[in-house]
């Protein structure tokens, strides 16, 4: 089974490994499914040039079997017998064939195939496969609201990794970063993305087999729109400095109605996640009367069921976060009951075991949604990525969860570097495909070769070990948050400092200098390999100058002319790499967190 783990990834269910090779002389066709689709054409012959380098040989595609040259692999379609999104694969001397019931089977099967050619090339040995997901959906969120909007580039790039991982839903989450073309003044500064860009997102994303599902906070989290006067008539709570939550009222339904109208036509997906999640205000400003009478959860679930309506009527299924709702699980019965439930929760404990079945019992289709642990974090948090990831995809299945959702957010200005969430991605993707099979699985080696095309596992342990960083710093660590984090932001007095000793400070140093001269011997072959090194560099900068600026906070010197100059140095660093990946938009607000 190991072999299995670093060859294939996600690891199938079930594989036979036999002990001959197989004899690929001149076998150079790919036979397709009569009447397949564009798309999977495309995929199938992308795979096929290149598989080409490792066979010797080009690999052509073809609708039927030619009579000149031997057959390569064929995908067949079948009508029953294989589960949604399974697959069969059989790669001997006798059989060489991919069976499928659809067409995401054809390809997911096409990609193990392509993984062990990669790894056996000319001469790989034989193999036979069973496999299906254990969640039919298995999703990734990406926050592109808290100051950090990517460029198209970046998206398509990350797009194309996921595709590879098997991710077959993509979200991004907007609260104001879509241009809406009456809503100017709160997109203004923030680079967002325009309608023509989510239209080509669409359907670069559909021809990659995965669904780009709308988002859009629409209750709770609408701080871009409340923090300007002209929008203060929608808040729950106007007079307040901060409001974010909108008030549960016909006036704010008609502005949901118009933003509906202008941002769910740029999307294909039968889906809408409306979020309404953490709404902080609810209850104390205009409804405080009604939810006096009966309650703010049920305020809640009131105008959550009046969104539904207008979902509905725009042909879609709605999805929102669970949170507010679990405040009172036995209202979950009075949900409509073609909602999907997003349970959430980022920490290694959370409790999913309690909170899956308050909505299973109720008849509510649900995914579970863990998180990558980068936000907050600078370096990542290895430990808790790993066990909430693992928790979420055991209960989930345990409890019937539809969907697994990967969420990786960008709280505190979106510090972290891009890489630092391909942990999660990847350790998200082999659980939600096959926990049984891919909860042992070599990260380090997967990251590597999936995320780097470094063959030496260097830097997918680089990741591993940096995201464990935190763990080195003792006393100071909050949920959501590393201690790294915490010292770079939040710690300001030297009583917050009490519980972490110098020799804390000397270990951690120690190991990040250890890190450091163990990256350099990394082998990365990927396009953009220079960009990592140099956010890699970045990220061990911030981490070295958080631990130092700990040291001088514990002392009762937390501004020292050295630390500034840092602290400067470290700005030009965060703006350039920002810049690599990212629009403009959002990082002037971003590096106001380091002045």
């Amino acid at each position: 089974m190991t072999i299995v783990k670093d060859v294939i990834y996600p690891a199938p269910r079930q594989i036979e490994v036999f002990k001959t090779s197989v004899d690929l002389t001149d076998r150079r066709w790919v036979v397709l499914p009569s009447g397949c689709s564009r798309r999977l054409r495309e995929r199938i012959q992308d795979g096929a040039k290149r598989l080409g380098p490792y066979v010797n040989r080009e690999l052509e595609i073809s609708p039927v079997v030619p009579h000149a040259g031997g057959l390569f692999v064929e995908l067949i379609l079948v009508k029953r017998g294989i589960p949604d999104q399974g697959y069969r694969l059989a790669f001997t001397n006798e059989t060489r064939r991919i069976e499928a019931s659809s067409e995401a089977g054809l390809l997911y099967g096409y990609q193990a195939l392509a993984q062990w050619i990669e790894t056996y090339r000319s001469k790989p040995i034989a193999f036979a496969i069973e496999d299906a997901p254990d969640f039919s959906v298995r999703g990734v969120m990406l926050d592109v609201s808290r100051c950090k909007v990517p460029t198209m580039a970046t998206c398509k790039h990350l797009i194309d990794h996921l595709a590879g991982l098997r991710i077959n839903q993509i979200q991004l989450y907007i609260e104001h970063t879509f241009a809406f073309s009456a809503h100017p003044i709160v997109w203004a500064d923030s680079s967002p993305f325009t309608h023509a860009e989510i239209l080509e997102l669409d359907q670069y994303c559909k021809d990659r087999f995965i669904e780009l599902v709308p988002n859009l906070n629409s209750f709770g989290h609408v701080e871009r729109y409340l923090r300007h006067p002209e929008y203060r008539y929608l808040a729950e709570c106007p007079d307040m400095e901060n409001c974010s939550t909108l008030a549960p009222n016909q006036t704010s339904l008609r502005f949901l109605k118009e933003l509906y109208d202008e941002y769910l036509p740029n999307f294909s997906s039968s889906l809408f996640n409306v979020g309404c999640d953490e709404t902080y205000e609810l209850g104390k400003g205009r409804s405080k009367k009604r939810a006096d009478q009966m309650g703010t959860t049920a305020v809640y679930l009131e105008f959550l069921k009046k969104i539904h309506k207008l979902v509905l009527k725009r042909g879609r299924r709605m999805q929102f976060w669970g949170d507010i709702i679990l405040h009172q699980p036995e209202l979950i019965t009075q949900l409509p009951k073609d909602l999907i439930a997003l349970n959430w929760g980022y920490e290694a404990n959370h409790p999913f075991d309690k909170q899956c079945p308050a909505f299973a019992e109720a008849g509510v289709d649900f995914y579970v949604c863990p998180g990558t642990s980068a936000w907050c974090s600078i370096t990542g948090r290895t430990d808790n990525c790993l066990a909430n990831l693992e928790n979420a995809a055991r209960n989930g299945q345990k409890h019937g969860a539809s969907g697994y959702l990967i969420t990786d957010w960008g709280d505190g200005g979106h510090y972290q570097v891009l890489p630092i969430s391909y942990l999660g991605f990847a350790a998200g993707a082999g659980y939600s495909w096959s926990l049984a099979s891919n909860r042992d699985a070599d990260l380090a080696s997967v990251i590597s070769r999936h995320f780097f095309a470094d063959q030496t596992r260097g830097l997918g342990q680089f990741i591993l070990d940096l995201g464990r960083t935190p763990n080195r710093i003792s006393g100071i660590q909050r949920g959501n948050q590393s201690a790294i984090h915490r010292l770079l932001f939040c710690l300001h007095q030297p009583k917050d400092l009490a519980k972490v000793s110098s020799v804390q400070f000397t270990r951690a140093h120690a190991w990040l200098d250890k890190l450091a001269s163990g990256v350099v011997e990394a082998q990365p072959r990927c396009r953009d390999r220079d960009l990592v090194m140099h956010e890699f560099q970045h990220t061990l900068d911030m981490a070295r100058y958080a631990l130092d600026r700990g040291c001088a906070v514990k002392a009762g010197k937390a501004d020292t002319r050295q630390l500034q100059l840092r602290r400067g140095a470290l700005r030009e660093s965060h703006q350039e790499q920002w810049l690599a990946r990212n629009r403009l938009g959002g990082l002037r607000e971003s590096s106001t967190y380091l002045l």
